[in-house]
């Protein structure tokens, strides 16, 4: 068996353990209040942390290009109240724009 297979297999195996381990967790673990509040806090990090790495990164370095001006319009669209479809589409024509000029 191969080293590419050993740790497939080994990866699988720790995953289902993971998984497992979780719903052995005891329900009055998952049903405390703080439990709750940072478990409904990580999704929001997560994508936070996503969008900072794909604005500002470039393979292994960091560089600030057309996609902060995309991020920003989207947030000013954000702060306006603008519906979603809006959102995407003042952000992804912006970053073209500015792609497009320099």
């Amino acid at each position: 068996m191969s080293p590419l297979w050993i740790a497939v297999i080994g990866t699988s195996l720790i995953a289902f353990a993971l998984k497992y381990a979780g719903h052995s967790i005891p329900q009055q673990w998952l049903e405390h209040p703080k439990i709750q509040r940072v478990n409904s806090l990580i999704p929001i990090a997560l994508l936070s942390a996503l969008v900072a790495v794909q604005t500002f990164t470039t393979k292994t370095t960091v560089m600030v290009d057309h996609r902060l001006a995309g991020v920003s319009v989207a947030v000013i669209a954000l702060l306006l109240k603008a519906p979603f479809p809006v959102v995407v589409l003042s952000a992804a024509i912006a970053s073209a724009a500015i792609y497009n000029w320099f």
